[in-house]
């Protein structure tokens, strides 16, 4: 239980003080390399309709925990240290809030300095809409979004099944930072399949069908719990908590997707805006319904302020895994 606690406090202070380790062989890189060849493999094997999906969402999930228990064993035989390291470099790698900060930093720092288009291209390396047709306001609204949407995607859901994970390993009898790692890691893949497959397309309307269901399974929980880390953060940050609940819970189901809504609308409350409406796609133009209250034009400063929202929020997330780490470092001083 210690070792539970420890690794993800320090794979959460790694990823607020370093960001997402860059190399070709991130553990996401591979996963996503995983579901790209077995793509390939299944279409060519004519199974390309949702029973084809199904078997992509099971061998990837099954291949990744195999890979992942193999290389841990084999560390572990060579000296236990490894495999610990191993795992906390797992649970670092798969921890995305840090990084989600740094790339908007950029965005907002260019529109403080006068230049939406180097705003706009940094913005680009972290959204799938059109950038070009933004203007300033819109570049503010889609980096507040991308702030809230992915403070779940690729904070909360990630913290949330590794916990998962640890406890049931832990009431099985089993080691539990490996059913903590592995958690993570299968929440990992779902993510990996939902932006890979899970289109509307003809192409992937039935074969990505299984990988975005599992996406949105694997979100439930951590979207609706996300609404009291965020109002945590609202309080420490001095936001409109209040009305951030009171919007969250008015307009958390109005968007397609059963998750996404529930961040965003809980951050429009805070901060006193509108978020969503009509969206630019490569594709064409979505229009979502709005989310909030007013006409208050969204500008640079409530980018800052979404930003000290999704710090503060991840701070409160953590405060249940720091508690057990000091009390068992406390135990183990003692």
């Amino acid at each position: 239980m210690a070792e539970l606690g420890i690794t993800i406090c320090f794979a959460f202070l790694l990823d607020l003080l370093f960001g997402d380790p860059r190399y070709s062989a991130h553990p996401v890189r591979m996963i996503g390399l995983l579901i790209h060849r077995m793509e390939t493999v299944l279409r060519g094997l004519g199974y390309s309709g949702t029973g084809g999906g199904i078997l992509l969402v099971l061998g990837s999930a099954g291949l990744t925990l195999s890979f992942y228990f193999v290389i841990d064993r084999v560390l572990f035989h060579i000296h236990p240290a490894l495999s610990i390291l191993f795992n906390l470099f797992m649970a670092y790698s798969c921890l995305a809030i840090g990084d989600l900060l740094r790339h908007i930093e950029p965005v907002a720092a260019a529109l403080e300095k006068g230049d939406p288009e180097e705003a706009k291209k940094f913005l680009a390396m972290t959204v799938g809409r059109d950038v070009a047709v933004l203007s300033r306001e819109g570049i503010c609204r889609a980096a507040i979004e991308t702030l809230a949407e992915n403070f779940v995607d690729g904070f909360l859901s990630p913290l949330f099944w590794y916990l998962a994970g640890g406890l049931l390993f832990l009431c099985m009898g089993f080691e539990p930072l490996h059913g903590a790692v592995g958690c993570i890691l299968l929440f990992k893949t779902a993510s990996t399949l939902d932006s890979m497959v899970g289109y509307k397309d003809d192409r992937y309307l039935h074969f990505g069908w299984g990988g975005a269901r599992l996406d949105d399974l694997m979100n439930f929980l951590p979207a609706r719990f996300s609404i009291l880390f965020l109002w945590l953060g609202a309080l420490f940050t001095g936001l409109r908590s209040f009305n951030g609940l009171r919007v969250a819970f008015r307009d958390r189901l109005k968007h397609d997707s059963p998750n996404s809504a529930h961040s965003e609308s809980f951050a429009a409350g805070a901060l006193g805006i509108r978020l969503a409406g009509p969206t630019f796609y490569p594709q064409g133009m979505k229009t979502k319904p709005w989310l909030g209250d007013g006409d208050v034009e969204v500008q640079t400063v409530h980018v800052r302020k979404a930003m000290a929202l999704t710090r503060a929020s991840g701070w409160a997330a953590m405060i249940g895994p720091m508690i057990v780490a000091v009390f068992y470092c406390v135990r183990m001083i003692a």
